[in-house]
């Protein structure tokens, strides 16, 4: 499964339902998109030490998934089906879904317009 940013906060901040969503599988993905996302919402944040520590300790724990000549590929077609559909999606979020149909991974996100990627499956919490 793929974290997206909001997944990925609110499972360093301890929310339940995040940790229950990814019990059982069988790897947990965070695109580097999502890292920059995440790291650039803590650069400002009163609490940015505790988040780069956690980070620190457990960014390993986790695949983390880079842009490839092959997402390009797949990203080029979701913002063309998106477009075509009247559809269209923040960029960042159109790489998320990118790396996770390259990969044939859920992403694990709030968003619902990830629902709108023809092919993508999105689970919530």
């Amino acid at each position: 499964m793929i974290l997206d940013t909001n997944a990925l906060s609110a499972f360093v901040d301890g929310d339940p339902g995040v940790a229950e969503a990814l019990d059982g599988e069988e790897s947990v993905a965070i695109p580097t998109i999502v890292l920059g996302e995440f790291r650039y919402g803590i650069a400002g944040s009163r609490h940015r030490s505790a988040y780069e520590k956690w980070l620190d300790a457990h960014l390993q724990d986790f695949d983390v998934l880079a842009v490839t000549s092959e997402t390009t590929l797949e990203y080029a077609n979701v913002r063309v089906a998106l477009k075509r559909s009247g559809r269209p999606i923040p960029a960042n979020d159109a790489w998320i879904s990118a790396l996770a149909l390259q990969y044939r991974l859920a992403v694990l996100s709030r968003d619902r317009h990830f629902d709108n990627v023809p092919g993508l499956e999105r689970k919530s919490w």
